[in-house]
Order: structure tokens, then C-alpha cells, then sequence
């Protein structure tokens, strides 16, 4: 079984829900303290073994590309000033032994078309999808969690999943599952966003995925789906009939930092495991 060595992060919105600040800045690039969002994610992937970053980008992305490159002049300056302090933390924004690999989204047609435009460089290995929206504080990296799962079923697919509130039903990827009492259970369906008096259970998919290759056949082969778009919940549904795709039932605290409340509430936890005091 191959290993999982490749992530996958969809950083081409527009971040329209973080206006103005997002006009000139990818919503990624937003600090929870001192560290963007996109750093967080590359950062849990890193700690769960993988090696390569693959990053799908759009207009004015450039920022994500220059906070990954190596800032010599920066460095000397620091070196020069005997901040060693602050170079230890600028030469940690790169882990050694990670490569960083940027491809471009030519047009804005959803999640599942992101990740489609990874295929040139994921080639037939099984691939980690991390959402830098989805800010996740947790002892082990949940993205590790997802990939040991996939380990002990000796392959499949695996989402991770959480109960959110019925009325919440409409902004996620909800699935059924065939058994309760099991940390990993198999997905006996998956649907997009559907309404609370329509919704399989309250089982919803948040923004850490490992996909066996074989999602890419889906999802060049799906007709667009809700909001005119190529979504990967339509792609991982016509995946359950091929292959095993499974829930994963992580260990950590998820803060949604797409939008503003809880951009706000995972700053102010962050902040306070970092000694600030906040008033």
C-alpha cells in the first residue's frame, strides 16, 4: 500500500467574506497571532510525515508563494543584528526536507476543480486535502489521524467527519454511515449541503481528506453541482460505489476561520496558549 507523501491545499478563493482586508490579501495569509493560517495547515501536515506541498492557487495568490520562498536579505539583517530569536522562528516557516509546489487555477469552479488541477503533480498516489479555513487545534495532527486510519483499513478513502447542529446541516457535506460505535465507520452515502429537514444525519465533513487516486476519474467525469460548481462531495459519492470511503472521528478543536466569529474565537484561544493575556 502506498504511503501517503502528498497534500493538497485549495488556497484559490477569494475570500470575499473577509472584505476589505482580502482585497490585496489571501484570506489564508490572515495571522491567528503571529502565524497565517496557511502556515498552521503546511504545519500539521508536515508533523503527520509528508513531504510534498502542493499548493493550487489563483490571482493575486503571490503572497502564499513569497511566505514559503527563502527571504535571504531578511535573514542576513536578523543575523546581523543578532536576533536569533526571531531567525530560529523565520527558518522554521520552511521545514527541512519539504518541498513546496505551486499550480495555478485557471477558472474559480469549486473544490472538486482544485483538486483536479493537482493531478499533474499527485500522479497515482494516494494524496492528504488539507482547507487552511478549517484551523484545528489537536495533540496528534488530524491530518496523521486520517492517515493512520486509512493504514488500518489498508486503504479507502477517509474524511473527517464531526456533529455539527441540525440547522447547520446546510453548510457542509453530510454523510451516513453504516454502524455507530466506531471511531472510523464506513460512509453508506454522502450529500452537499442539504437542508435540515433533509439531512441523513448530522454528521457533517470538515476540511481534512485523504483520497485514493482514483477521485480524479470522478471528478473529471461529474456534471456540476450546487452552486454551478465541480464539488469533491459529488466526486467522493460516486467513489462509495467503487471503493470503501470512511469517517474519521478526529481527536482535537476545530475553530471554522472562514468566518469572522470563528476567525475571532480561534485567536483568542491561540493567544491564550501562547501566555497572552487577553482583557
Amino acid at each position: 500500500m502506498k504511503q501517503v507523501r502528498k497534500a493538497v491545499f485549495p488556497v484559490a478563493g477569494l475570500g470575499t467574506r473577509f472584505l476589505p482586508a482580502t482585497k490585496a490579501m489571501p484570506k489564508e495569509m490572515l495571522p491567528i497571532v503571529d502565524k497565517p493560517l496557511i502556515q498552521y495547515a503546511v504545519e500539521e501536515a508536515a508533523a503527520a510525515g509528508i513531504t510534498d506541498m502542493i499548493f493550487v492557487t489563483g490571482r493575486h495568490k503571490r503572497a502564499i508563494e513569497d511566505h514559503f520562498d527563502s527571504a535571504p536579505e531578511l535573514k542576513r539583517d536578523l543575523t546581523s543584528k543578532g536576533k536569533d530569536t526571531l531567525l530560529r522562528i523565520l527558518n522554521e516557516v520552511v521545514p527541512p526536507g519539504i518541498n513546496f509546489i505551486f499550480v495555478r487555477q485557471p477558472e474559480p469552479l469549486g473544490l472538486g476543480h482544485a483538486v483536479l488541477c493537482a493531478q499533474p503533480v499527485v500522479g497515482d498516489e494516494p494524496f492528504a486535502v488539507l482547507l487552511a479555513d478549517d484551523l484545528i487545534d489537536a495533540d496528534r495532527p488530524v491530518i496523521g489521524q486520517l492517515i493512520n486510519a486509512r493504514s488500518t483499513k489498508n486503504g479507502g478513502n477517509v474524511l473527517a467527519v464531526q456533529t455539527v447542529p441540525r440547522e447547520k446541516t446546510n453548510q457542509y457535506g453530510i454523510v451516513q454511515i453504516a454502524e455507530n460505535g466506531t471511531n472510523v465507520p464506513v460512509i453508506k452515502s454522502i450529500v452537499e449541503k442539504p437542508e435540515p429537514d433533509k439531512a441523513p444525519s448530522t454528521l457533517a465533513v470538515i476540511g481534512r481528506y485523504v483520497l485514493e487516486p482514483s477521485i480524479f476519474e470522478s471528478l473529471r467525469n461529474i456534471e456540476r453541482g450546487a452552486g454551478g460548481e465541480i464539488q469533491l462531495t459529488d466526486a467522493i459519492a460516486r467513489e462509495l460505489i467503487k471503493d470503501q470511503t470512511y469517517g474519521c472521528r478526529y481527536e482535537g478543536t476545530r475553530f471554522d476561520c472562514g468566518s469572522k466569529q470563528g476567525f475571532l474565537n480561534a485567536t483568542v484561544h491561540f493567544a491564550r496558549k501562547s501566555g497572552y493575556e487577553i482583557l
